[in-house]
């Protein structure tokens, strides 16, 4: 069984709160002493979790160029858990016996596990219960989207489905609206009514969203821009919308 890295002091940290089962060995930087990485010690302890304690170049040299450890890495066996499109069906139908509306986000085809880790924080701070994406051609959760996701990953289900298009109308047909972002829709984010069960859609930065994706929005919003710049970032373009809707479904 292949393993899986988890690093960063956010991300280890929220690994050993939700699923610490998960974890068969925490390597931590030999000599650091703070008050964030004791936390992280005694919730390896409390829950008899293998802990050594080595050098930088150790935890350097195990999550590789692009990773900043912190000095925490978590050793996990097996894949990262990735929802589908049945776990979706489920949770859909638990909000409509307890009331509650859906409040999802669709990412459809982002590549960069960066800005997927970004997306992933901004929704678990926003309330959102669920991101869903395609399967292929886009980021996974990977060490790094982990990462930057400051242990939104850990507590937010990740459900990747096989045809993005017919499940946008497996949500339509449950009663939720699917709001696409494009640039050249009529209306803005500020104008429209967020409320209600939703699914907001972001697209890849430059293509946008794919045609199949567009047709299955029932609207297509957009942020209004003051400057030259034509676009936003998708990790700060659906920050900007998740938040409006949030700002409405609390008034």
């Amino acid at each position: 069984m292949a393993q899986q890295l988890v690093y960063g002091l956010h991300a280890v940290q929220a690994l050993l709160k939700s699923s610490p089962q998960q974890v068969q060995e925490l390597l931590l930087l030999r000599g650091r002493k703070d008050q964030k990485l004791q936390k992280i010690v005694r919730q390896a302890e409390q829950n008899e979790i293998v802990i050594r304690y080595v050098d930088r170049r150790t935890l350097d040299e195990k999550v590789g160029d692009d990773g900043n450890h912190q000095g925490a890495v978590a050793v996990c066996m097996g894949e990262t858990q990735v929802y589908d499109e049945q776990f979706l069906k489920s949770l859909l139908k638990k909000l409509d016996e307890k009331g509650e509306n859906a409040f999802l986000l669709v990412l459809d085809g982002i590549t960069d596990p960066h800005n997927l880790g970004a997306c992933l924080r901004s929704a678990e701070a926003a309330g959102v219960q669920a991101v869903i994406a395609p399967k292929d051609k886009a980021a996974g959760l990977t060490p790094t989207a982990r990462k930057v996701a400051c242990g939104a990953a850990e507590v937010l289900p990740f459900i990747t489905v096989t045809n993005l298009a017919r499940t946008l109308q497996m949500l339509q047909q449950a009663g939720v609206w699917i709001y696409g972002a494009a640039g050249e829709a009529e209306h803005d984010v500020y104008q429209t009514s967020l409320t209600g069960s939703i699914a907001i859609v972001m697209g890849a930065e430059g293509p946008g969203l794919r045609r199949l994706t567009r047709e299955n929005c029932d609207h297509l919003i957009k942020i209004p821009m003051a400057g030259e710049v034509s676009s936003l970032n998708v990790s700060v373009a659906t920050g900007v919308c998740l938040f409006e809707a949030v700002r409405q479904r609390q008034a």
